[in-house]
């Protein structure tokens, strides 16, 4: 009976500590973002475009939405412009006449709600409902979104008397 006892205070004493095991999808999340900083993400909390509009995707859930961007390197950077899409039922649309959508956000998983470029940075909106597989294809559509960013970039640098 005593061992009981001894045993029971213990497991009392120890169980606030388990608070602070992480939960399945803490781990989940934190490989997710281990991997999308491995290959030269970033990631943050950001308000999901179109959201002070109320102009948002389908499901998507503003208290959980995470940027996965790609930082733009400086010659990139000359020429500032904003713009946002959105996916819906009918697949990407512009935010704000924000143009056409980059043909290379077709091939972001279906978890992704919004994507957006602006002077600093290119990225998607997503709720990290996925695994590190989905983390590796934005990872290459970021990539190539970049390549395609930095050829229009030089471009225009080019067309400039």
């Amino acid at each position: 009976m005593k061992y009981l006892l001894i045993l029971f205070i213990i497991a009392m004493a120890l169980a606030p500590l388990s608070h602070f095991v992480p939960s399945k999808r803490q781990r989940r999340q934190a490989r997710m973002r281990e991997t999308a900083a491995v290959n030269g993400l970033f990631v943050e909390f950001r308000s999901l475009p179109g959201s002070a509009s109320g102009r948002q995707p389908p499901g998507a859930d503003s208290g959980r939405v995470i940027y996965y961007g790609k930082r733009l390197p400086a010659s990139v950077r000359q020429r500032p412009r904003r713009a946002a899409w959105i996916r819906d039922g009918n697949g990407w649309r512009p935010l704000e006449s924000s143009g056409q959508p980059p043909v290379i956000l077709q091939d972001l998983p279906a978890s992704v709600s919004a994507a957006s470029a602006d002077e600093g940075s290119c990225g998607v909106y997503w709720q990290e409902d996925g695994d590190e597989e989905e983390v590796k294809a934005i990872v290459a559509a970021l990539e190539a979104w970049l390549a395609i960013l930095a050829t229009s970039a030089a471009q225009a640098i080019r067309k400039t008397p």
